[in-house]
This record gives structure tokens, C-alpha cells and sequence, in this order.
């Protein structure tokens, strides 16, 4: 590594750390000035105001209890906690760890039942839960709104070992809002349903449990709730039955809206990474399976799709709620909003949709849940191109995923318990098959190399600008007399390009290898760390992950030793050769230590085949060929003669070399 090197990495480094504490100040200031201007609004009494200030303060310092605590108090003043005025000081406090400052999403019923019209009688009622399980997932169902209350995912667990809860109480709205006949707006998820029968738990152990709940609407009225639950399947059936709805419902309404709201939870111990990795996706009726963009840094996403829909998915890094029709959705306007108030949660998401009913005495829709894991091959099993809510990479890179790396892995791992082994055999494999097509690219390379020395001759003996053309041709002659192909040495890169970016796409969404355990790394699918920071580097983050820094070290490596044919004239390409790596090193700190860890296996082995590609050249022989050609004329070039013959055809003649 020459001086200009050391040199360019030095000043890159101070750059990043200038940065930081350049962020730093101007985020303290940011910070500082939002909450004065809340604690000035708080004084006049503008209480709105005041909390819209604290919210934006924490857009600069998400996890400040002080201002939490503060918008928390506001929460409940301004009545956005449900029954705030009937709360004692203790309840709020605990209200406010448990739901951090989550806005409500159901309406409290007020006094005035009368506003339900025949659906008065459902304005009050129990707040109990019914338990539905089998050996996958358990779910508690409330009698208000009918709806799942909480999905709980069995045999997984959070990072930091708590029970896998999909969502859970008030952070989630499910229901039907229409008007009804006399113009009364009807939301279910407020009203209270009825139990068919007086069972609290429904356990599918051998056969399949239902639980059947009714919002009455009058004698043999209502809207019926049909949840069945199978042994061993993430997904549950829910039948919706309106009866003699006849009346009530207006004589021309052939659909029905659908409101599905919920709060993401996190669950993975890098935010960041799974924040990536958080989306909706949607499958258009008979066709192709869409979804907001990945990655994506806006507050808030929007899109009204006016075309059928056969189901709609909230997606987190492993796991997924997903809502499907037997039939299809009309339509559906669907949002999603990125959560700033809150550490707990990530996203939070609405789907409107609209449901085709028929104006009849009785009317069913078929619509089922899945609750569960991203796994490729259970979702495939569910059906309805479900499978396709994991993202493994567009074209030729989804395809090697799909068809040769997902195969391998999964055959691999019923013989093989460490997926950090299976990942290194895995690599080896892969270099495996490519290595009988770059040794010939490995060969060029090494043979540039020892030319080397010839081509800095040319460059000395060109020293001007105006003889660059000069330069290039007696370079290029050079190395055609020597039989090398400058281009040779692109092909191994060109070949493996498809690869490294199927394994980026794979390994940050690959369940397999979530909260497995590899020497220092206690969980592949997030970053590892030996070292955590007391500050945090723009785009690096706060901890130091060992399996980026080798990974860093053997693309160094590995540069240093395909990077020594530029000449040295051209410092700026060194610089930009050993630039990419730190580069790389600041992108990947936060990303799946899984997918660090074949970075760097893969840097290591083609380190080794270019040892071996070297030792198998000859370079005596390269240089005695390069002897006797100097004797020869150059040939032509099917291309160059097919010009020359035009050209004496035209009357022209070539010029002499």
C-alpha cells in the first residue's frame, strides 16, 4: 500500500468522523429547539401545539423518556388514551410503558347507543377473550369487534427471548363499516359480538376447533364471525355470514368496506436492518404479486389500487399477517406510515378494501388469515403465490435463488446442523462450479501482471497527453503479441456478480438462519458485534461487527493482489480500488453477519484460486512468447480485414503497420 493510499484512507476517515460530529451538534440543536418550542406552547396552554413540537423533537432523539413521559401526560390530557378521564395516575403510568405512545384506533362508545340503530343493543357488552390454538399459533379473540385480539407465533421468539406476538390489543382495528338503511354508521369493531357458545379455549390438537361469535341485529339478525383453526397450519379460516340483512343493508349496496389497521411490532434485534425489510405487499386478482418499495425512507406511503385484489400482507423481516379472499377485493386503498413516537413499534399500516356482497337472506365471504414465518416452502403450501411476499431479487437473481441456492441450502441442512457450516460448504460450492470459467480470466490476470513492468516502460516512453492513443495502441499491441486479454480479468467479476447479489438478497431474509448461534455470532441473520461505540457514525452505526471488518480485510486482499496491473500513473485507481472496501465496510456494519460472513469466505477462496491460477503460470514462457511474436507480424482480426477489403473496394488504401 503506497503513501497516496495511506494517505486518501486517513482523510476519508476524518471525513466520517468530522461528519458525525457535525450531525451530532445539529441534531442537539434540532432537539433542543423543538422541545423549547413545546415547553412554550405547553405554557400558554396550547396543548395541540405543544405535542406536535415533542413529536417532532423526537424525530431527532427517538428514545428520550423525558419527552415520552411528557407526550405520554399530553396523550391522556387531550384524551388520545382510551377512558383517560376515568384514570388514576398509576394506570396511566402503566397504560403508558405498555403502549408507549400509540394513538387509539377504535372509537369509545359513547352514551348515545341510539346511533347503532338495531345494532344498539351490541353497543355494550363483555370485554372477554376466547383462546384459539393449535401447536403453531394461538390466538386470543375478543368479543369486541369480534376480531383477533393478538396472533402469537409459536416456536419463535423475539431477540430478546419474549413470546412472538404478531400485534397485540388496541394496536390493531379489524372490521366492517357500512351505513345502514335509516343512514346509521356501523363500525363492528366497536360493537360486541356474542358467543355461540360459553367454551374460553379451543385447542386443535387432533381436529379442527371453530369458534363462532354473532353481532345481533335483531331476531334471527346478524352479522356471524366463523373461525376455524387446523393442527399444523399457520392459517385460520374466516367465514363471514351476513343473515336477513335484508332491511337494514340499502336495497342497492353490492359491497362492503373492510378496515384493517395495525401497529408492526419490532422483533428483530437490528432495527435498522429489519426496518428494510418491513412492507405491504398485495397479489392483483389471477396476476402478479406487487408491494410498496423496499427500503423505502418516506414518513408515509400511499397507493389506491382500483383493480381486484386475491390478498393483502403486512410484511416484517420473517414474519407476516396476511389477509385472503377465496373470491377477490373490489379494490383497496392501502397506506403505510413509519412509526417515529415509538421504539416498540416499526410501521404502521390501513387497508380499506372493498368486499362483494350479495343483496340477498343470506350472503357468506370466504376470507382466511395466515399468521406465521416467511418460510418459502410453508408459504408455497399455503398457495396463492405467497411465497413471493419474500423478496429474493428480480430476473436471473431470483432465479438462482429460487431454483439453485435455496435447494442446496434446505437439502443441506437436513444432514447438517450449523448453518455456519452449511454457509462455508455452500461457498465452496458455488467457487466450485465457477472456477473451470475463470481460470482462463485468473490465467489473463497473472499474465497482465508480468507484463507489467513492459507497460510502465510505455507509459515513459508516452509521457505526453496528446500521445495517450500512442500509448494505449502499443499497450494493446503488447498485449496481443503476449496472447493476453486485457478484458480476461472482467469475466470472474461479471460471473459473480449474479451470485453476490443473490446471497444479499437471500441471507437478510432467510428464517433459517434467525437466532442461530456461529463462533462469536449469536444470531446469522443480524449483525454481530464485539464492540458497541458511546456514539453512534453516520451510515456505520454505534458497534463494531468483526465479520465486516475481515471481510473488509480480504477485499483489501483480494484487491491488492488482482490491483497491482494499474500503472503508475494512474494513482487515482489505486486509491479508488482500496476505497471501496471502507466503503463497504460503513454500508454492510448493520446488515446479516450471515451475509458478512459469505462475503468474506468468498474474498478468502478467491484469494486462494488466484494463488494457485498464478502458480500454474509459466512466466519464462509467457516471456519467450512474448520474444518470438515481437518477430512476427500482428495478425488481422476477421473484423480488421473485412474493413481493409471495404476500404480497397472504395479505392482506399489501409495504412501500413
Amino acid at each position: 500500500m503506497d503513501k497516496n493510499t495511506i494517505t486518501g484512507l486517513i482523510l476519508i476517515f476524518l471525513i466520517f468522523i468530522g461528519f458525525s460530529l457535525f450531525n451530532s451538534s445539529r441534531l442537539n440543536k434540532e432537539f433542543e429547539k423543538a422541545v423549547s418550542n413545546a415547553e412554550t406552547e405547553l405554557n400558554r396552554g396550547n396543548l395541540e401545539k405543544a405535542r406536535a413540537e415533542y413529536i417532532n423533537a423526537l424525530r431527532f432523539k427517538p428514545n428520550q423518556p423525558d419527552v415520552i413521559e411528557k407526550l405520554n401526560d399530553l396523550n391522556v390530557k387531550l384524551g388520545t388514551v382510551p377512558g383517560a378521564a376515568e384514570q388514576t395516575a398509576d394506570t396511566v403510568k402503566k397504560e403508558a410503558e405498555l403502549r408507549s405512545t400509540i394513538p387509539v384506533t377504535s372509537e369509545p362508545v359513547t352514551e348515545d347507543e341510539s346511533r347503532y340503530g338495531v345494532f344498539s343493543g351490541a353497543a355494550k357488552g363483555s370485554d372477554d377473550f376466547i383462546t384459539l390454538e393449535n401447536d403453531k399459533i394461538n390466538l386470543k379473540i375478543a368479543l369486541k369487534g369480534g376480531r383477533v385480539y393478538s396472533a402469537t407465533v409459536k416456536d419463535y421468539t423475539t431477540h430478546d427471548s419474549l413470546p412472538l406476538v404478531l400485534f397485540s390489543g388496541d394496536s390493531t382495528v379489524f372490521g366492517f363499516n357500512f351505513f345502514t338503511a335509516d343512514n346509521k354508521a356501523v363500525q363492528t369493531n366497536n360493537l360486541y359480538f356474542t358467543p355461540a357458545s360459553e367454551a374460553k379455549e379451543y385447542l386443535a390438537t387432533v381436529d379442527p376447533q371453530s369458534v363462532v361469535l354473532r353481532l345481533q341485529a335483531g331476531d334471527d339478525r346478524f352479522i356471524e364471525y366463523k373461525y376455524t383453526l387446523e393442527p399444523g397450519k399457520y392459517s385460520v379460516g374466516f367465514d363471514v355470514t351476513f343473515r336477513n340483512m335484508t332491511g337494514i343493508l340499502p336495497a342497492n349496496q353490492n359491497s362492503i368496506e373492510l378496515d384493517w389497521r395495525m401497529y408492526v411490532p419490532q422483533q428483530e434485534k437490528g432495527r435498522q436492518n429489519e426496518e428494510m425489510y418491513t412492507t405491504i405487499k398485495y397479489k392483483y386478482y389471477q396476476d402478479e404479486v406487487d408491494g410498496f418499495r423496499l427500503r423505502s425512507n418516506k414518513e408515509v406511503e400511499k397507493v389506491d389500487i382500483t383493480t381486484k385484489l386475491s390478498w393483502i400482507a403486512y410484511v416484517d423481516q420473517f414474519f407476516s399477517s396476511v389477509l385472503i379472499t377465496d373470491n377477490f377485493f373490489l379494490n383497496g386503498s392501502l397506506t403505510s406510515t413509519k412509526t417515529i413516537t415509538s421504539e416498540k413499534y416499526i410501521r404502521y399500516y390501513t387497508s380499506a378494501v372493498g368486499i362483494p356482497i350479495e343483496n340477498s337472506a343470506e350472503t357468506s365471504l370466504g376470507l382466511r388469515f395466515y399468521y406465521g414465518p416467511n418460510h418459502i416452502s410453508t408459504l408455497r403450501k399455503e398457495g396463492h403465490d405467497l411465497d413471493q411476499i419474500i423478496f429474493l431479487g428480480k430476473n436471473i437473481v431470483g432465479w438462482i435463488n429460487r431454483f439453485l441456492i435455496i435447494p442446496v441450502f434446505n437439502w443441506m441442512e437436513k444432514f447438517i446442523g450449523n448453518y455456519g457450516i452449511i454457509i462455508l460448504i455452500l461457498t465452496i460450492l458455488l467457487k466450485i462450479i465457477l472456477f473451470p470459467l475463470t481460470f482462463k480470466s485468473y490465467q489473463s490476470t497473472a499474465k497482465m501482471q508480468i507484463l507489467k513492468p513492459q507497460v510502465e516502460e510505455l507509459a515513459k516512453k508516452y509521457p505526453k497527453q496528446e500521445d495517450a492513443m500512442k500509448k494505449q495502441q502499443a499497450t494493446m499491441d503488447l498485449y496481443k503479441r503476449a496472447g493476453v486479454n486485457p478484458m480476461g480479468g472482467c469475466l470472474p467479476m461479471l460471473l459473480q456478480f449474479p451470485i453476490l447479489f443473490a446471497m444479499f438478497r437471500f441471507f437478510p431474509v432467510s428464517i433459517e438462519l434467525r437466532q442461530e448461534p456461529f463462533l462469536w455470532t449469536t444470531d446469522l441473520s443480524t449483525y454481530d458485534s464485539i464492540l458497541t461505540l458511546p456514539f453512534k457514525i453516520p451510515w456505520y452505526g454505534s458497534h463494531v461487527s468483526l465479520w465486516t471488518l475481515l471481510m473488509t480485510i480480504s477485499s483489501i486482499l483480494t484487491t491488492k493482489m488482482s490491483g497491482t496491473t494499474a500503472s503508475s500513473d494512474q494513482p487515482g485507481m489505486k486509491v479508488m480500488m482500496y476505497m471501496m472496501p471502507v466503503m463497504f465496510m460503513f454500508m454492510f456494519n448493520n446488515f446479516s453477519s450471515g451475509l458478512t460472513y459469505y462475503y468474506f469466505l468468498a474474498n478468502m477462496l478467491s484469494w486462494l484460486q488466484n494463488i494457485i491460477s498464478k502458480r500454474l503460470i509459466n512466466t519464462e514462457k509467457v516471456l519467450k512468447t512474448l520474444e518470438e511474436n515481437k518477430k512476427k507480424p500482428l495478425p488481422k482480426s476477421k473484423w480488421q480485414q473485412r474493413l481493409e477489403q471495404a476500404a480497397k473496394q472504395r479505392g482506399i488504401n489501409p495504412p501500413k503497420r
